[in-house]
């Protein structure tokens, strides 16, 4: 009986000590772990409050019947539609329509005119290409909001021979936007494109295709990530911009969301932030739907698939 007693109790002693050591060895490996992996989730964290927070304060605004901002710092103390039933009082719908039109109309015209030029300057080899290139980049550093007296005189002159392009159109507010963003465009797409191998022209041409059915075929299926992400800049910048659009378009139909939702609270004595952040909610949701269709683009491969090996 004394052998097992013994053995029993060497055991025992082994057994605790075991325990003892992992128990001595948890605070060393938590702080091992905080300062390695920890701190990483607290700044998370942080970051994450820091960009959520004012998007939940306007949401919980949009539900405020007072009118103000004062009121809502208890989020959610109110919850009332009454702001968004309201929105169809006023001339909101035909903004979010103007918007809608000229952001599409600007993002699709700044991919294609973005993406002939681009290849224009990668695969031809032309006379003046290189100071063309230079001029772009020269012209892109100098942003629009610089040449609104400038764009108000050409566009009040165009106006009396084309009134189209003219003053209060939004096709001239379109042409603007356009213009303004193809250096940009042509510079970014320019350097994604020099990164498609010249094997799959030469290919093609061997095979008896032609430019055109290169560019369509070939070239653009490859560079869809930068189009997806020029397309959602350029709807972006159209969508929430104030001063270009202020200054071309001057009858209240006509009026974008930015131009239209700002009336709602340039007045102090009378500025109905509640309405104006129902406005907010309800216009953020074409760029959600716009970002999230376009997400497998902007993360997807360039060319794979592409050259076989």
């Amino acid at each position: 009986m004394s052998a097992p007693s013994t053995a029993a109790t060497t055991a025992t002693i082994t057994t605790g000590s075991s325990v003892t050591r992992t128990a001595a060895l948890r605070p060393a490996q938590r702080k091992r772990w905080v300062l390695e992996v920890g701190w990483k989730y607290l700044v998370a964290a942080g970051i994450l409050f820091y960009a959520m927070f004012p998007l939940v304060y306007i949401l919980s605004a949009s539900f405020n019947p007072g009118g103000t901002l004062s009121a809502a710092n208890a989020l959610f103390s109110v919850i009332d539609i009454g702001n968004y039933t309201a929105l169809s009082g006023t001339s909101y719908w035909a903004w979010y329509g103007n918007t809608l039109i000229v952001g599409g109309a600007s993002a699709a015209g700044a991919v294609l005119m973005g993406a002939a030029a681009a290849y224009a300057f990668s695969r031809f080899r032309f006379t003046g290409r290189r100071i063309s290139l230079t001029a772009l980049l020269i012209v892109q550093m100098f942003p629009q909001a610089l040449a609104f007296v400038a764009i108000f005189l050409m566009l009040l002159t165009l106006g009396e021979v084309f009134p189209i392009l003219g003053l209060n159109s939004k096709i001239a507010l379109i042409c603007v936007y356009l213009g303004g963003a193809l250096g940009v465009n042509t510079f970014l797409m320019y350097g994604f494109f020099n990164t498609i191998p010249m094997e799959i022209d030469e290919s093609a041409k061997i095979d008896g295709a032609t430019h055109a059915q290169i560019f369509w075929r070939l070239i653009m299926p490859l560079v869809t990530p930068i189009l997806a992400v020029v397309g959602l800049l350029a709807f972006i910048a159209a969508f929430g911009d104030y001063i270009i659009a202020k200054i071309v378009l001057v009858s209240e139909d006509n009026w974008t969301l930015a131009v239209g939702m700002f009336q709602w609270v340039s007045n102090q004595l009378a500025s109905n932030w509640g309405l104006f952040a129902a406005g907010a909610i309800l216009a953020s949701i074409p760029v959600l739907a716009l970002f999230l269709s376009l997400q497998r683009y902007i993360v997807g491969g360039l060319t794979a698939g592409s050259v076989k090996g």
